[in-house]
């Protein structure tokens, strides 16, 4: 049966879940997923996808999908959260807790060293020339992103209606992110009750020889549910009151804690969303980094393993390393941005532990999957607008805002291009989507043609 791998189980590992998995094989998988996982989101669930379907038949195509969905639906990260989910599937809380961690770990290790580097080097010749080449290289990747998650979510006219309404909705009139994925939703559910049900069913049914049951573990339990909303509530909340109490509403940490857990809340549509929404919000109104800052900071994410979103402690990183108050720049910034990751990602456990077991009892369901399916084409709209916000900051040294009408748009100043960008964006898209050599070797050569543009330049 497909879901249920063959190999004889190790005596001395007695501790399976009801899909037969042993808990210390799923612990090598999920470390492994964690140290390969680059390239952002679509790549991380491409490697889920790849390891845990294709390689090793742990989990069916279509509960994959399933949750897959569900996961875009929710705000915060989609690939860690998808992690989350699998994981508590095979082994229940503490396989949610193992795969979730492990998915975050490298990552947040390398991007803080990192992020020790950027500030202490980082204006340093061939350093910022690095730097520079990340940036420009970035935009070629968001690109790519764009058409790997169309092909898999524009497979209708319905679907490609949805995503071109999300990016104007976007880009021109600046609607909510929860409002755009709710009215997406809300559109596929209508269209399969107007008659499109056998097409939007995304599940086999129980007499089909290949439907992976559901374990008796993953049913949901009221007071399961109370237990775990209250201790993930206390970790999560309880750092954020707890800064409120001591520091005061106006020091920066407690307005990183308080402005990311809000973000936790309100950034529906993934990794891609929450990027858009914080870079405005970090640069424009808090003032805690520059754009180029953000970009910086977005191609070291691109190049180290785990969540793409891990950017966001290099946004707090510098926003306390800027603003230190009485302590040493370096460990303001280390601290803030261990805060910041702590506040982004543990609301993920409580969203995926609190919803999974309800979504698992409507996976059957075809008007469910129709909602999530006009969700995942939404998603592609939301990639689109922040490719335009991060292009225009790339290409150009200048933007302004522009419209009429109470309509906004971020308008490049032509005399402000920069032509060492435009050549490097240019190569990052050549090796991509020419030569097809990867995000990591596609980096590392834009890297090294920066060194080079700034070498030339000063």
């Amino acid at each position: 049966m497909i879901g249920v791998t063959n190999r004889p189980r190790p005596a001395s590992v007695p501790e399976t879940t009801g899909l037969g998995i042993p808990f210390t094989d799923a612990l090598r998988v999920w470390a492994r997923i964690a140290l390969l996982s680059f390239g952002g989101p679509a790549g991380q669930i491409a490697m889920m996808h790849r390891m845990l379907i294709e390689e090793r038949r742990w989990i069916d195509e279509a509960r994959f999908l399933h949750a897959l969905n569900f996961c875009m639906l929710l705000p915060g990260p989609e690939a860690q959260q998808l992690a989350i989910y699998l994981g508590w599937l095979l082994h229940r809380t503490r396989g949610g807790i193992a795969a979730g961690i492990l998915f975050v770990l490298p990552g947040m290790l390398t991007l803080m060293a990192l992020s020790w580097i950027s500030v202490l080097w980082g204006q340093v010749g061939p350093v910022a020339g690095v730097f520079f080449g990340l940036k420009a290289a970035v935009l070629a990747v968001v690109v790519e992103a764009i058409l790997r998650v169309g092909r898999r979510a524009l497979t209708s006219p319905m679907t490609i209606l949805v995503a071109i309404a999300a990016f104007i909705a976007l880009f021109v009139f600046a609607v909510p992110f929860p409002a755009v994925m709710l009215t997406a939703a809300a559109i596929g559910l209508l269209k399969h009750r107007l008659g499109d049900r056998a097409r939007n069913a995304v599940t086999r049914q129980p007499d089909d020889p290949s439907y992976q049951p559901t374990p008796r573990s993953a049913t949901p339990a009221l007071g399961r549910g109370i237990r775990l909303a209250a201790f993930w509530l206390t970790l999560w909340l309880g750092p954020v009151i707890g800064l409120t109490i001591a520091l005061g509403p106006d020091n920066v940490f407690t307005r990183l804690a308080v402005f990311f857990s809000k973000t936790a809340v309100v950034t529906f549509g993934g990794a891609y969303a929450i990027l858009a929404y914080v870079a405005q919000q970090a640069v424009e109104h808090f003032h805690w980094l520059q754009p180029g800052e953000m970009l910086a900071g977005l191609g070291m994410a691109e190049t180290t393993p785990g969540p793409l979103i891990m950017v966001l402690q290099h946004v707090g990183f510098l926003a306390g390393y800027h603003d230190p108050g009485t302590l040493p720049p370096l460990l303001a910034g280390t601290l803030a941005g261990l805060l910041v990751t702590w506040v982004t990602f543990t609301p993920c456990f409580l969203w995926v532990f609190l919803g999974a077991p309800y979504v698992e009892t409507l996976r059957d369901a075809s008007g469910l999957g129709a909602a999530l399916s006009a969700v995942t084409a939404a998603v592609v709209g939301v990639i689109a607008n922040l490719a335009l916000w991060f292009g225009l900051h790339v290409l150009f040294r200048e933007a302004r805002h522009w419209g009429p009408f109470g309509v906004t748009i971020d308008l490049p100043v032509p005399g402000s291009l920069d032509p060492a960008a435009v050549l490097l964006a240019a190569l990052a898209a050549f090796c991509l989507f020419r030569l097809r050599i990867g995000v990591i070797p596609t980096l590392l050569a834009c890297a090294v043609g920066g060194v080079v543009a700034q070498a030339v330049a000063g």
